[in-house]
């Protein structure tokens, strides 16, 4: 998932064109009314993503759902993991598929975010492991909730399947306590072929093509033509497979979707959860708007303007 600073104070709003309805549908994950508190690599801003103590730290503040990206190793283990490389939030270098699980958890994972959070910076981050899967599940269990990424498929052949397959033999889909996400169409097909049973929700990547004035939109995954020329024939082939859309806000401080859009994804029956917003005013503006959950890395922040 990627992380972006939302600012709406002077950009320009680009609506969707369509209705489908006379109001706005529940959100599948949530019950009605309530907006989904989505921890993106944990407590990322708190804790460095994606490692034990980010996802501690989510759970002691409450949120909705732990988030996080899943990866295999050579050696075929699921571990939760951004970047296709290892470079940026450890101390090796080289694709993450290129390292054993033996290899991998050699890495420093923790140290980075303290030399780029020194006012956060803590002991006890130096020298963290990527976790894998089965870490994660054996510490929090079946009674948390995890909205897991399939992340670069292209570079992780069998994801979809491996994903899957774990998660039926943790008991996860039985307890309700998983939601799968990706950018990638054809990955989340074929996840809702092993079980229709795990909700799935499509990631799209919005951005101008240009910046001029009126510049034409494209979605990054090419599910949608753009927000402003979004069909029923769109939303009803997502429909088709995913209870949700996830989109971002804005490409380069400037705004791809606006409450229309929101509204035309809810009326057609699909949640609708934006990333990553991590300043309370632009989560107040995009709960004005009708979305049904927000990835943060700042889960006390939106429990704050929630009033929870």
């Amino acid at each position: 998932m990627r992380a972006f600073a939302a600012n709406l104070v002077g950009i320009t709003v680009i609506g969707a064109v369509m209705t489908l309805g006379p109001m706005a549908q529940a959100d599948p994950l949530a019950p009605e009314g309530k907006v989904l508190n989505i921890a993106h690599r944990g407590a990322s801003g708190h804790a460095p993503e994606a490692t034990l103590p980010a996802f501690d730290k989510a759970r002691a503040l409450n949120a909705d759902y732990l988030e996080l990206d899943a990866q295999l190793t050579r050696d075929g283990k699921l571990v939760a993991f951004h970047d296709t490389k290892v470079d940026r939030t450890t101390d090796g270098s080289g694709k993450l598929g290129e390292f054993t699980l033996s290899e991998l958890q050699q890495l420093d994972a923790g140290s980075w975010f303290n030399a780029e959070n020194p006012d956060k910076a803590d002991s006890a981050f130096e020298g963290l492991r990527v976790p894998t899967l089965d870490q994660i599940v054996a510490r929090y269990g079946t009674d948390e909730k995890y909205y897991i990424e399939i992340k670069s498929p292209d570079a992780n052949p069998g994801l979809s399947e491996a994903l899957v397959n774990w998660a039926e033999g943790h008991g996860l889909v039985e307890a309700n306590a998983i939601v799968i996400q990706s950018f990638s169409q054809d990955a989340l097909e074929r996840a809702h072929a092993l079980n229709p049973e795990i909700p799935l929700v499509q990631l799209v990547w919005y951005h101008p093509k240009g910046y001029e004035e009126g510049a034409a939109l494209k979605e990054w995954s090419d599910v949608t033509p753009g927000p402003a020329n979004l069909t029923e024939a769109d939303l009803a082939a997502i429909n088709d497979y995913a209870v949700g859309l996830g989109t971002n806000l804005t490409y380069k401080d400037r705004q791809v979707i606006d409450a229309a859009f929101v509204e035309t994804v809810r009326e057609a029956g699909l949640g609708l959860h934006v990333y990553t917003i991590n300043d309370k005013a632009t989560m107040r503006q995009l709960l004005d708007w009708g979305v049904t959950g927000l990835f943060t890395n700042y889960p006390d922040r939106l429990n704050a303007v929630l009033d929870r």
